[in-house]
């Protein structure tokens, strides 16, 4: 299998390729860059691996939530590439990357409370368990709400991402000791996705890229808190 994953909806910027149960990654920190460099990622990866476009199976992108921006970015690019190559799409949830990542590193940690910053007071959260192969399954529904008002399901885990950075203390108190501890440092890499995506394409989770849509999960992205 051959796929090529794009994330672009947070201010890490990356893409990655899977080859066969290998992938290579380009990944970097880089606030309002995203335009410049994701094409230039996506170019060295496929030259690296000599590879054009329709030799890939399909294109794993972080169809959100995250950035409004950031998430038509990749939206955008995954559509140029998939129509011009006629490739499926696999879509994957920016939350359930950052749960992968997670996930990677720490092998003893089996339930994350994932909690991205959504701005304007609120958080986009999910909980994600480990299933039997080591890959982030997702525990009831992805929401986004105040930081203060997140409803947990039963279970000890760690609480991931940066919405732990901006509202510690608030789910500290809705959760209290079912954290067993925080990681803020945690990005949605498309290495993760490319993880991700080529489970869900080998089980039949790949659609059309027009049917490939973006999950913002505010209805009213581009309010301000005033105006909703």
């Amino acid at each position: 299998m051959k796929l090529l994953a794009v994330e672009t909806s947070t201010d890490a910027c990356s893409a990655a390729l899977f080859i066969d149960g290998e992938i290579s990654e380009k990944f970097a920190l880089a606030p309002r860059e995203h335009t410049k460099l994701i094409l230039p990622m996506i170019d060295e990866l496929m030259a690296d691996a000599e590879l054009r476009p329709q030799q890939l199976d399909a294109i794993a992108v972080s169809r959100g939530p995250g950035s409004f921006t950031g998430v038509r970015i990749a939206g955008g690019v995954v559509q140029g590439i998939a129509f011009g190559a006629d490739l499926p799409v696999v879509p994957v949830s920016t939350l359930a990357a950052i749960a992968q990542d997670f996930f990677n590193k720490r092998k003893e940690a089996e339930l994350a409370f994932t909690a991205m910053d959504a701005r304007m007071e609120e958080i986009f959260w999910a909980v994600y368990q480990r299933s039997t192969l080591g890959l982030a399954k997702l525990v009831g529904m992805e929401m986004v709400t105040p930081a203060g008002e997140v409803v947990f399901p039963d279970g000890v885990g760690f609480g991931v991402g940066s919405g732990w950075g901006v509202y510690c203390a608030q789910l500290f108190e809705c959760l209290g000791e079912q954290v067993q501890g925080v990681e803020v440092d945690v990005w949605p890499r498309a290495a993760c996705i490319a993880q991700l995506g080529a489970h869900d394409f080998a089980n039949g989770l790949a659609v059309p890229v027009e049917q490939a849509m973006p999950v913002y999960l505010r209805d009213k992205v581009a309010k301000k808190q005033s105006e909703r």
